[in-house]
């Protein structure tokens, strides 16, 4: 089992930036991969950012070059640094950890944070 806790959301103005944080507990050994999902109002969650075991990361279309996911493994924890924000950005941010175990994907969820882009 993993927890997933996330923090950092809130209001921030469009052009501002934020960083998000998801610290992970139980069976972190276990761990193949983590990243951050969005899903904004009327909308399907879609991918974030995602950093695999190593240094892999995949972002997500809309947020090229403007988010960078990263962690520190002394504190089990992963960002999500977030610059350039817009009124697109606005959504609930889920952090998601995958296991993997006798070959099945396990996918593991915290319970958002909000995070709203506005003037």
């Amino acid at each position: 089992q993993v927890q997933l806790v996330e923090s950092g959301g809130g209001l921030v103005q469009p052009g501002g930036s934020l960083r998000l944080s998801c610290a992970a507990s139980g069976s972190i050994s276990s761990i193949n991969a983590m990243g951050w999902y969005r899903q904004a109002p009327g909308k399907q969650r879609e991918l974030v950012a995602v950093l695999s075991s190593g240094t892999s990361t995949r972002y997500g279309g809309s947020v090229k070059g403007r988010f960078t996911i990263s962690r520190d493994n002394t504190k089990n924890t992963v960002y999500l640094q977030m610059n350039s924000l817009s009124p697109e950005d606005t959504a609930d941010y889920y952090c998601n950890a995958v296991v993997t175990s006798a070959g099945t994907n396990e996918y593991y969820w915290g319970k958002g944070t909000r995070i709203t882009v506005s003037s």
